[in-house]
């Protein structure tokens, strides 16, 4: 059976459509460290092993999503490895009113941005990664209290990510709604939605099943740094 190109996301984004974004040695990539931590490796052998362990030694963490972890990587150490399941999307739930507008957020927006997602922790996010694709949110007197936009985009996959909403304005429909219009917007492009949640996490996997999303495959999100 050949393999599909979600198997391993990251290299499929980083030697295709975000190619450019890809920081390479020896036959290692990763992303700029702006825009985010993921990196891949195009085997298991001890070359490509060590020059990954170099590219972290020079750049810093990185993060490995495959569907099993990887050996032991020269001079790091494995900071947390998770198990994820990945779900795609070819079709979306009807849209529905809701009493708040959706907001496109980008450049100016950065900082509030960054700092909304170091405070509800969506999964990694950096300086530039807002530029990884279009962004919408939701703002409340001013403050930016939700948003969802796209991060990786191997060839006809676009993932949904950075769906966060801040503790004190939950349970208001927010997440769900910027969700479905930014997997709406991946499926009118004519991509395919693809998304990444914990395993373990049933009620955002309820979430996503009610919005179209259906497992496809576990994979193992694995960090690691430099060893001390």
């Amino acid at each position: 059976m050949s393999a599909h190109i979600l198997d391993r996301p990251v290299w499929a984004t980083l030697t295709g459509r975000q190619a450019h974004l890809a920081v390479r040695g020896g036959g290692v990539i990763r992303m700029q460290p702006d825009y985010g931590l993921f990196a891949a490796l195009p085997d298991q052998s001890p070359e490509a092993l060590a020059a990954l362990g170099e590219l972290v030694r020079d750049m810093g963490p990185v993060g490995l999503v495959e569907l099993a972890a990887p050996p032991p990587v020269p001079g790091t150490e494995v900071v947390s490895s998770a198990l994820c399941l990945q779900m795609v999307a070819e079709t979306v739930a009807p849209a529905w009113d809701v009493p708040f507008d959706m907001l496109p957020l980008g450049d100016a927006d950065a900082a509030e941005m960054l700092a909304l997602a170091t405070l509800t922790k969506p999964g990694p996010f950096f300086a530039r990664t807002h530029q990884l694709g279009a962004f919408i949110g939701v703002r409340v007197e001013g403050q930016l209290v939700a948003m969802a936009g796209e991060r990786m985009r191997p060839d006809g996959y676009t993932e949904a990510s950075g769906v966060c909403v801040h503790p004190d304005h939950r349970g208001k429909g927010y997440a769900a709604r910027l969700l479905r219009e930014v997997t709406a917007r991946i499926l009118d492009r004519g991509d395919k939605a693809f998304l990444h949640s914990y395993a373990d996490n049933a009620t955002a996997i309820g979430l996503y099943e009610s919005l179209g999303y259906r497992g496809r495959a576990e994979v193992v999100f694995t960090v690691m740094r430099p060893a001390e």
